[in-house]
């Protein structure tokens, strides 16, 4: 089984960007962690501060992977071109967010990619990346 986890904007701070929020953990040593959990899974890795960017590796990889783990970060509330994305591939997508977002600016309330997600797994820290990779095991795919 070979997922994509793709984070947006912002997210190469973690472990520095505001850890009451986001915690004190980089992405890439949470990475090896979740990695030693699925030994027999293909966990691929990509970040990009550009939504184009974004947009393209959904592309790439849409059509050959058995799932998406999506933070899109600050463009979740803004992108309806990564919502069309989206819904252009094959592959299924879960939208995944560290933070409670429903507990945070109003702003952050509304999706814009919701819809087209297969899932939506928000405010269990760092642990919604591996809530969704289990949500895509389920899948049977």
């Amino acid at each position: 089984m070979k997922i994509q986890i793709i984070n947006g904007p912002n997210l190469n701070l973690l472990g520095k960007r505001e850890p009451g929020v986001y915690g004190a953990t980089s992405f890439e040593d949470y990475l090896k962690e979740l990695r030693a959990l699925y030994p027999n899974l293909a966990l691929d890795y990509y970040q990009s501060n550009v939504e184009g960017e974004l947009i393209n590796k959904i592309h790439e990889v849409g059509f050959d992977y058995d799932g998406i783990i999506l933070n899109a970060g600050a463009y979740t509330h803004t992108s309806v071109a990564l919502q069309d994305a989206i819904r252009a591939v094959k592959t299924p997508v879960i939208e995944v967010h560290i933070s409670n977002v429903h507990k945070r600016e109003e702003f952050r309330h509304k999706s814009m990619i919701s819809s087209a997600c297969v899932g939506v797994i928000c405010g269990f820290g760092m642990d919604s990346y591996r809530l969704a990779v289990e949500a895509l095991k389920g899948n049977g795919r």
